[in-house]
C-alpha cells in the first residue's frame, strides 16, 4: 500500500515561469502542473492542493492562516503520512515557524521552495520537491514540528534563515546546524530538537512590528508605532541586546500603553542577556519591562509574539526562553 502525502502549493519561484527578457512571474505554474513536471516518487501517492499562487512577499498573516487551515484539512485524513508546502523563499522561514508554532499534530509538515525557476538551467525545483516528499513520510521526524528542506538538507523551522539571495545553498541555521540530509532518496537524521511548543492560535493575528536598531537612534519610530495600530514591537538590537539611550523614553511609553516590547539581537548567534549596566543595555531595558528574546531572530520573534498575543493570555517574562 502506497504512503500518502498532501502537496500544498502557494506560488513562489518554485512555481514561476519566464515571461520576457529573463523576468519571472512568480506562481505562474499551478500545483498540478508542478507535480506533472517533477518525477515524484512512484511509491508515494501525492495529492495536490492549490491554495494560491503568490510571490512570498505577498504572503502575510492572513495567507499564513489559510495555509495552516489547508494543512489541518489534509491532516484530517488519518492515511496522510505528512504534508509538503511549496512556498517562495523570501518569507519561507516566517511561514515555516508560524506553522511550527500552531499545528498540533505529530505528522511532519515540510516547507520547501527553490532559488531557480523550473525552466532554468541547474534548477533546484525537482530535487527540493522530491526530497521534501521523502522527508514528509519518514517516521524518524514525527513529533518534532515543521521542518524546512532545501538543497538536500533538513532544518528546524525555528532557526532556519535565508542566507543567500540567489545561491542554491540559500538557507542555513547558524550555530545550530541542520537536522539531517537526504542522500540518494534516503533520509538520514543526525539530531532532533529537544522541545516543541504549540499554541492554539485565534482566527486573526494582531499586528506586530520590527524596528532594526542603529547607533544614535531616537524613539521616533517607536512613538509612531505605539500611537498607531501596532499591538507589539520587536527591537532588533546590537550584541547582547543594546539600544541607543535616546530610545528609552519611547520604549517605556509603549510598555505603559500595554504594548509588549521584545528585545532580540542582530548577531547571527547568541542570546540577549543582561550583561551590562548602563542606559539602553539589556539589563536596563529588562528592569523597564522589556521582554528578552533569548536567541530568537527578529522575524521569528515577531511571529511568536503575534501568536502569543492572539491567545489573549498574559505574556510571561520568560516566554522566549523556549
Amino acid at each position: 500500500m502506497k504512503k500518502k502525502v498532501s502537496l500544498i502549493t502557494t506560488g513562489g519561484t518554485i512555481a514561476s515561469r519566464e515571461i520576457s527578457n529573463g523576468l519571472l512571474k512568480s506562481g505562474a505554474i499551478s500545483g498540478e502542473e508542478l507535480a506533472e513536471l517533477c518525477q515524484l516518487p512512484e511509491e508515494i501517492e501525492v495529492k495536490v492542493v492549490d491554495v494560491f499562487q503568490l510571490p512570498s512577499m505577498h504572503i502575510g498573516f492572513e495567507q499564513m492562516m489559510e495555509i495552516r487551515q489547508a494543512i489541518l484539512n489534509e491532516l484530517q485524513d488519518p492515511e496522510v503520512e505528512g504534508v509538503v508546502v511549496t512556498h517562495g523563499t523570501d518569507t519561507l522561514e516566517e511561514t515555516a515557524y508560524f506553522l511550527d508554532l500552531t499545528i498540533d499534530d505529530d505528522r511532519t509538515v515540510v516547507i520547501t521552495g527553490s532559488q531557480r525557476s523550473p525552466e532554468e538551467v541547474g534548477t533546484d525545483v525537482y530535487s527540493n520537491l522530491q526530497n521534501s516528499i521523502y522527508v514528509a513520510v519518514d517516521p524518524n521526524l514525527r513529533g518534532i514540528g515543521a521542518v524546512v528542506v532545501f538543497n538536500e538538507r533538513i532544518y528546524s523551522a525555528k532557526y532556519v534563515k535565508k542566507v543567500h539571495s540567489s545561491n542554491l545553498q540559500g538557507f542555513d541555521s547558524f550555530g545550530h546546524g541542520y537536522l539531517g540530509i537526504i542522500d540518494n532518496d534516503t533520509v538520514r537524521i543526525y539530531q532532533k530538537p529537544v522541545m516543541h511548543e504549540v499554541h492554539r492560535v485565534k482566527d486573526q493575528l494582531p499586528r506586530v512590528d520590527i524596528i532594526k536598531c542603529h547607533s544614535g537612534q531616537d524613539g521616533f519610530l517607536i512613538e509612531q508605532l505605539a500611537a498607531g495600530p501596532s499591538k507589539g514591537i520587536v527591537l532588533e538590537a546590537a550584541g547582547r541586546g543594546q539600544v541607543s539611550p535616546h530610545m528609552i523614553d519611547a520604549i517605556e511609553q509603549a510598555i505603559n500603553k500595554g504594548i509588549p516590547v521584545v528585545l532580540t539581537t542582530s548577531a547571527e548567534e547568541g542570546n540577549t542577556y543582561p550583561a551590562y549596566s548602563y542606559p539602553g543595555s539589556a539589563h536596563d531595558l529588562l528592569t523597564r519591562g522589556v521582554i528578552l528574546g533569548s536567541d530568537y531572530d527578529s522575524k521569528k520573534a515577531r511571529i511568536k509574539l503575534a501568536v502569543l498575543l492572539s491567545t489573549q493570555t498574559a505574556i510571561q517574562a520568560n516566554a522566549f526562553e523556549r
